[in-house]
């Protein structure tokens, strides 16, 4: 998970920070340098965290948090706060023209920042979210699997790729893809350029002439954010010399140090569009400083959790009827099964767990199944007799040793899944305890 290592030191800091009913200067700059070293490990630019970290103590040893019943709690929620600042407040949208104009996005970046895939994917959220009919163009006629990565993409999305040739130059393609737009009656045109090893002349020069050949809307920004550091010195150079006018951030699901993400907006003033936070053609998130901040500091994400439940488009009656099993304590491993699969379109356990408050942190050593596993856990339920899946606890080990023949499986298999269901019903327990007055959950959680 993005940021784990960074959020665990802050935490334990804020956690001596809470636990104390009063506080001096010398505890909140002790516990603002614990946290200077934190940031710092996690390659966040150093002047960025020099100006934080003075920020929040010129607020912290104020009069009003000094004097607060709860002073702990009031430094971290000015850290919060500055965090939030430091990554750019609120979010800012992508421009797009008008439906009846065409919006032309110039993708650029190194190469292996994730740059053609997330051509797609933003080609695949304006679609749904924005109601525009995209068009991908393949620009890059440099590195071979760049244009097949593009179609192969394209064609999972069912959205169409302009690729005219390899022996065309990017910016007459450019050109023709316009043409095509307005023949064909696209509104969105991404063009996918091609990315180097390192920033080059030559590169810089090609990117330079397609934003000279065809009118471009926004030129965007493809950064990796495991490069920490390095990424906001990327984005100075790119924006120097071809001038650039926001960023998506690539791979914020990996277990990054955090660097540039909690940079790049501070150091080049650049916003921070989008994140990619995984490998799905779907994983692709407006970036919100808040929820990242809430986060970092584990105050957890609901409102993301919220969002991906929603676009699951589930069942309200059948969400009531799974709570009040929940309840109950009927909740079994047929629905154990269902709810798995569930998640599983939701996103990776870990990572739903992480915009928990509280819950993600308690639960992160708990053996959850990934997707990896689900197959097997839906072999191993499905070899059980309807008894066995109502009732969990009969299964002894005779039992246990049918199960593991019938599907495939071993013994030690059937042992972990009947362990990752107790450990999800202590979860579910949890779960429905932030229920609403109404006695059901304030929003469709497939838990």
């Amino acid at each position: 998970m993005a940021f784990e290592s960074l959020s665990d030191k802050i935490q334990a800091v804020f956690s001596k920070l809470t636990s104390k009913g009063y506080l001096t200067e010398a505890d909140v700059r002790a516990s603002m340098k614990e946290v200077k070293m934190a940031l710092l490990e996690a390659d966040v630019n150093y002047k960025v965290v020099k100006d934080f970290v003075k920020a929040v103590e010129e607020r912290a040893v104020g009069s009003e948090v000094m004097k607060s019943l709860t002073p702990g709690q009031a430094v971290v929620k000015i850290v919060n706060e500055e965090m939030i600042r430091m990554m750019g407040g609120e979010g800012i949208e992508l421009a797009l023209l008008p439906r009846n104009e065409i919006t032309v996005y110039l993708m650029a970046g190194l190469q292996g920042a994730g740059k053609t895939t997330t051509a797609a994917k933003l080609a695949a959220l304006l679609r749904q979210k924005k109601d525009r009919k995209p068009l991908l163009v393949a620009c890059d006629i440099y590195r071979p699997a760049a244009i097949e990565q593009l179609k192969v993409n394209g064609e999972k999305l069912g959205i169409p790729v302009f690729s005219p040739g390899s022996d065309i130059r990017p910016p007459k393609i450019a050109q023709m893809a316009l043409e095509e737009a307005r023949a064909k009656g696209y509104n969105l045109v991404i063009l996918d350029t091609a990315g180097r090893l390192h920033i080059d002349e030559d590169m810089m020069r090609e990117l330079e002439e397609i934003r000279d050949t065809v009118p471009i809307t926004q030129s965007i920004l493809v950064l990796d954010a495991m490069t920490g550091q390095d990424a906001v010195n990327v984005a100075q150079s790119f924006d120097e010399q071809i001038g650039v006018d926001g960023v998506i951030l690539t791979k914020l699901d990996s277990d990054t140090r955090g660097g540039a993400a909690l940079s790049v907006q501070a150091v080049t003033g650049k916003p921070i569009f989008y994140a990619g936070m995984g490998e799905k053609l779907s994983d692709l998130e407006q970036f919100n400083s808040q929820r990242m901040a809430n986060r970092i500091l584990g105050m957890g994400d609901i409102l993301s959790l919220i969002e991906r439940a929603e676009a699951l488009e589930m069942d309200d009656a059948k969400t009531e009827a799974t709570l009040k099993k929940m309840r109950r304590n009927e909740f079994d491993l047929e629905d154990f099964l269902e709810q798995m699969q569930q998640i599983k379109k939701m996103g990776s356990i870990s990572e739903l767990l992480s915009f928990i408050p509280g819950i993600g942190k308690q639960l992160r050593g708990a053996e959850m199944p990934d997707d990896k596993s689900l197959g097997k856990v839906e072999a191993i339920i499905r070899s059980m007799t309807p008894k066995e899946r109502r009732k969990p606890d009969i299964i002894g080990g005779s039992r246990k040793k049918r199960i593991a023949a019938g599907s495939g499986t071993s013994v030690m298999e059937v042992n972990r899944l009947l362990k990752q269901f107790e450990e999800s019903k202590k979860m579910m327990k949890q779960m429905t305890g932030k229920m609403g007055k109404k006695g059901r959950m304030p929003f469709n959680l497939p838990f």
